[in-house]
């Protein structure tokens, strides 16, 4: 009986048989299969990184926790690539849940190669407004944001350690920089994963590689629901590249730290078109 913060989908993403030109590509991988869990894959970042990951022949463990049709279509993308796919709804923040979340992987897939840990949220509150912050709200933030990586990283080590290249990458944000964004909670939340990130990179050593990305602004519909386009494009548009990054641009950096690079490790790398220069 799964607990009410996690759920397998009933159903259950198969996908149809290699075709030679996936086989071609993924032949110098380890056997079986290399498999990747991208947590928050619904839609935006996490679903560029499931959708890429699938190209480059991993089966893809799709996570979410609100995004049910999302999440499903991102499912329908990677199974479209000619691997396989499985589809959970975990709320990360709950360990009890991603400990099962994780059980799942390995009786499906029996080892995990990569890692993303993209899920995430906040509370857009104006710094100012301080009382605005409510207790309830910060631990929210908190509980997703940092909790959350930690207890997919930790359970996911086990799996992890049985590949020659595991690898995890967390998605964090120059607001944990620089300390401007959506609300205070979010930015420090965000800091304290890119200290995560290096004290995991230290301990995990040499099995496990542990990165992050830290995006500026993307045009997502996270963003856009509590920004306008115009608000969007007023605040890039004095940024040496002057737009906002698109899912794309912030994938192709996790890609990089997740299967195209052996030799980085405790590194927080920064992705905002020069934002921060």
């Amino acid at each position: 009986m799964y607990s009410h913060s996690l759920l397998i989908s009933s159903e259950v993403c198969e996908s149809p048989a290699l075709g030679t030109e996936r086989v071609l590509r993924i032949e110098k991988k380890a056997s079986p299969m290399p498999t990747a869990l991208v947590t928050g894959s619904a839609t935006g970042v996490g679903r560029a990184c499931a959708t890429r990951l699938a190209a480059a022949g991993f089966d893809v463990v799709v996570n979410y926790s609100r995004s049910a049709d999302e999440a499903k279509e991102t499912c329908r993308l990677v199974e479209a690539e000619g691997v396989s796919a499985l589809l959970v709804k975990c709320d990360v923040s709950q360990n009890d849940a991603v400990v099962e979340m994780l059980r799942l992987i390995e009786q499906k897939f029996g080892h995990l190669d990569v890692l993303i840990n993209n899920a995430g949220c906040t509370s857009p509150i104006p710094h100012r407004n301080l009382d605005e912050m409510t207790e309830e709200k910060w631990d929210r933030v908190l509980a997703v944001n940092l909790k959350g990586p930690f207890f997919v990283t930790r359970a996911a080590v086990p799996l992890l350690r049985k590949s020659d290249q595991g690898a995890v990458v967390n998605v964090s944000s120059i607001a944990g920089i620089g300390g401007t964004g959506s609300s205070i909670a979010y930015c420090a939340s965000k800091g304290a994963l890119n200290t995560m990130t290096k004290s995991l990179a230290r301990a995990l050593a040499p099995e496990i590689r542990v990165n992050a990305v830290c995006p500026g602004p993307i045009d997502t519909r996270w963003m856009t629901a509590w920004m306008t386009q115009e608000e969007i494009e007023k605040m890039t548009a004095h940024d040496p590249i002057p737009r906002a990054s698109s899912p794309d641009d912030i994938a192709d950096a996790i890609l990089f730290l997740a299967i195209g690079s052996q030799m980085m490790t405790g590194q927080c790398i920064v992705v905002d078109g020069g934002r921060t220069i």
